[in-house]
């Protein structure tokens, strides 16, 4: 029987690893036309694209799919944070007027920069540094066999330093992106899309000014490292969307309407936030 305890880990499945490590060892290094999926016929570095449609990880009527699908990002001005590779902010800009990307490792961050050139895309911007609520550095613990998922979040860089033997830290920078936007004269966001592994409320919060002035649509994937944590951290985001003026918050895998007393249910997927 094959050794797979270089996959284990409580955070992460093992389909997941797996698929991400042989993404990145054997594959890492290739240039391809995506062959499915939502960037199909763009080019990219990295990942599984090249395989056919029927081997891919997610079906065509995925609920995740089937709704950035039906985005109308035309004339928008996007921001992509947590970018990982690039493939959301290849995405984006194929629809948007100006996508913002942010990635924080170092690694990460070169990818995205090299498939953003890969497409001749001009009208994005990629920018090495994570998103918080203040100033500063941000120490984040990152599972080698799945560094798209490097997180700053107390709890679950507990569980990656528990649960992987040889996870490896970094010290990234970290901007308020209320003061990025002003320090930088950035485009003033009309959606936002956040995967930042449990870092969601921090990074909130670091753009409540621009949240509160102009209510930008919010793309959030959910995270935490246990059930429970999971469910905290739904409350806190929901209470914090609510007092900001986002009453219109939609679970794109169930379908559920928002609000404070079901917040639990946004503990894992994705939430659409509208005012």
């Amino acid at each position: 029987m094959p050794d797979t305890s270089q996959f284990r880990s409580t955070h992460f499945s093992l389909k997941d690893r797996f698929t991400s490590f042989v993404s990145e060892k054997f594959f890492g290094s290739l240039t391809y036309t995506v062959r499915h999926g939502i960037i199909k016929g763009m080019k990219r570095k990295g990942g599984l694209g090249f395989l056919p449609g029927f081997l891919a990880r997610s079906p065509e009527n995925d609920p995740e799919l089937t709704f950035l699908r039906n985005l109308d990002l035309e004339g928008k001005v996007v921001y992509d944070i947590g970018a990982f590779q690039g493939v959301m902010t290849l995405y984006f800009a194929r629809h948007a007027k100006a996508v913002i990307s942010y990635e924080p490792l170092l690694a990460n961050y070169r990818r995205v920069v090299e498939n953003v050139e890969l497409n001749g895309l001009r009208h994005v911007v990629v920018l090495n540094r994570a998103v918080g609520n203040q100033k500063g550095t941000l120490r984040l613990a990152i599972d080698p066999r799945m560094p798209g998922a490097a997180t700053g979040e107390p709890g679950t860089s507990a569980q990656i330093a528990a649960s992987v033997p040889d996870a490896a830290t970094a010290e990234v920078p970290m901007a308020l992106l209320d003061e990025d936007i002003a320090q930088n004269a950035l485009p003033l966001p009309d959606f936002i899309k956040m995967d930042i592994e449990g870092m969601e409320l921090p990074a909130l919060e670091g753009m409540s000014r621009t949240l509160v002035a102009r209510h930008p649509l919010l793309y959030l994937e959910m995270h935490g490292p246990t059930e429970e944590e999971k469910e905290q951290r739904a409350a806190e985001v929901i209470q914090f969307l609510l007092a900001i003026g986002y009453h219109n918050i939609l679970h794109i895998e169930s379908g559920t309407q928002i609000n404070a007393a079901n917040a639990p249910v946004a503990r894992s997927g994705h939430i659409f936030c509208k005012p």
